[in-house]
């Protein structure tokens, strides 16, 4: 029989009072363990300014802490790996070397009678230079292209270094007629500098000091330019050397047109051809391409008309219109006996009459 409280067939399903009635605000023991808040005992919030509950240590807080300072960790071990492999690699960027001693060889050319003489324009068109471009357009660049290593564009900067070069000491007004020697100057390597103001200064013929072996001058006290347009042709080569070295090899012929310097109000001395042969060796590392520089190994140079006693290691000395050169009879002997470089009388040629103007 039901109680008077209890409805006549029982407690209705689902009703406030049932067993089921707090089910969803129950917490299981996995819950009770994740809270991040702990209540103190009655004991504890007893105490003066106790607070009602506490941080508890959770499991995501500790593995974060491991995550990060696995991180610090890690980017530790990376940074030193990076460290020693940089010191251990033996395909560092090469040191930059110094650059060798200029070697030069200067050939004087003894024409075999007068030096014929006239009109300038005349004289080249009866000359082999008289289908030579005029200046820099007869230095012509080859067509480039990119070697084992080194672009295309490296290539082409090498090239022009040395075409610069020889503008500058072959074709430029002033530093033919003696009065600077900077724009050669400035397109040389560091290195090679010393050797090069010591040449200037105290030009010697030892292979090393002479002006031209780096420059084309002429003493202006007594030899002028009679045409401006100095006639020139030739080729420019080049080859890699291995990863750090480019050569360029410079091949010219240069025509110039002098007359003796003007002295007094008279009538203007005949002009006659003067012709430099150069060859030049040069060689380029990377900083030198980024810097604009070059580096001259070997400097070749014949030039004629000219005496084979000249003293041309401070400036070329052309034999002018009319002049011959002097008595090889005369010249002093060689002793194959010495030690030494030979000197400049001991290195001589025949101009060939070919190479003169046909009037």
């Amino acid at each position: 029989m039901a109680g008077r409280g209890d409805p006549p067939e029982g407690t209705p399903e689902g009703l406030p009072g049932g067993e089921d009635e707090y089910r969803s605000v129950v917490f299981d023991e996995a819950f009770v363990r994740a809270a991040r808040l702990q209540e103190f005992s009655a004991q504890e919030r007893m105490g003066e300014h106790a607070q009602a509950v506490r941080s508890r240590p959770t499991l995501e807080g500790r593995n974060g802490s491991r995550q990060a300072l696995l991180l610090v960790l890690l980017i530790v071990l990376a940074f030193g790996t990076a460290v020693y492999l940089g010191v251990r690699n033996p395909y560092q960027p090469p040191v930059d070397q110094r650059a060798e001693a200029l070697r030069t060889t200067l050939v004087p050319l003894a024409p075999q009678g007068a030096v014929p003489g006239g009109e300038a324009a005349r004289l080249f068109a009866h000359s082999p230079a008289g289908e030579y471009r005029i200046g820099a357009a007869g230095i012509n660049l080859p067509l480039a292209g990119r070697t084992s290593h080194f672009s295309e564009s490296q290539v082409v900067a090498a090239l022009g270094i040395a075409k610069d070069y020889l503008v500058a000491s072959s074709l430029d007004p002033d530093v033919l007629a003696g009065l600077t020697v900077r724009p050669p100057r400035l397109l040389l390597d560091p290195d090679q500098l010393e050797q090069f103001d010591r040449s200037v200064e105290s030009p010697q013929d030892d292979g090393r000091h002479a002006v031209s072996g780096w420059l084309v001058r002429f003493d202006p006290r007594r030899v002028v330019l009679a045409d401006p347009g100095v006639r020139v042709q030739g080729t420019l080569r080049f080859a890699e050397i291995n990863s750090d070295l480019i050569d360029v090899v410079a091949d010219h012929t240069f025509t110039y047109a002098v007359r003796p310097a003007a002295t007094g109000s008279g009538p203007t001395a005949r002009a006659s051809l003067y012709t430099v042969h150069r060859e030049l060796h040069f060689r380029f590392d990377r900083e030198d391409l980024r810097m604009h520089r070059a580096e001259l190994l070997t400097s070749t140079v014949e030039a004629g008309p000219q005496s084979c006693d000249a003293d041309a290691k401070g400036s070329l000395r052309p034999l002018l219109a009319g002049e011959r050169a002097a008595d090889p009879s005369r010249r002093a002997g060689t002793d194959p006996y010495a030690t030494g470089r030979p000197t400049v009388s001991s290195l001589c040629g025949t101009l060939a009459a070919s190479a003169q103007p046909s009037l």
